[in-house]
């Protein structure tokens, strides 16, 4: 999937906007976009990056603290 960097996004806020976690995604998405490394930190707006797809997301299990 291809999709496009918001104004003072991150790779990893990136990740948690589509995907809703991070864990292990980011490492992914450097992998499908060899270049990105290179904008910095922060991406430029409108930065194109390809996303893994959602089946190759892990999936996490979540523990509710309180109730």
């Amino acid at each position: 999937m291809k999709i496009y960097s918001e104004q003072g996004e991150t790779v990893d806020a990136v990740c948690w906007r589509y995907y809703g976690q991070t864990r292990a995604l980011v490492e992914q998405v450097y992998a499908l976009n060899p270049t990105l490394a290179g904008h910095g930190p922060v991406l430029p707006h409108g930065t194109a990056l390809t996303l893994p797809d959602a089946a190759a997301a892990p999936v996490t299990e979540s523990v509710k603290l309180w109730e």
